[in-house]
Parts: structure tokens; sequence; C-alpha cells
């Protein structure tokens, strides 16, 4: 498959410097090293703990004030009539 790729300037330089090392060509070595990445983020996925809850839910119940349109009815009802 041919594609183009905007590569950053600090990627560029660790290919170019890869390139010069050995005698792969630059294709071989961008392959190469989009295998690794791909292979390392197939890896972090499979191996991910799942997320632990560190709070236990808990079942409050149904809401002890029939209907809360009505704020003054749902004071009295939860503080009292001394409230006023």
């Amino acid at each position: 498959m041919r594609t183009t790729l905007t590569i950053d300037p600090d990627v560029a330089k660790r290919l170019e410097k890869l390139r010069r090392k050995g005698d792969r060509p630059f294709k071989a070595i961008v392959n190469d090293a989009l295998r690794a990445g791909l292979d390392a983020l197939d890896t972090e996925q499979e191996t991910r703990k799942p997320r632990r809850s560190w709070t236990k839910s808990v079942d409050l119940g149904g809401c002890l004030v029939g209907d809360i349109a009505n704020i003054q009815e749902v004071l009295t009802q939860v503080e009292g009539p001394w409230r006023r």
C-alpha cells in the first residue's frame, strides 16, 4: 500500500539515524518501527488490568420526599415546620 505520511522532525531524525546505522532501506525501517509500535499497543491493551472501583456502591432506596417541585414543601418535610 502506498500512502503519504507526515513524520514529526524528532521521529524523522531517529528513523534517519537507524537508516544510517544499517544497510536496510528506509521503507523497511519505517515498517518495522510501525509493527513494533502496533505490537506494543496490542500487548498493552491485552495486559491492562480492569479499573478497580475504590468505592463500593450502596443502594440508598427510593426518594423519601415525593415531589420535589415545591421546594417549600420539601424543606418543611425534611427540616420540620420550625425551620421558618
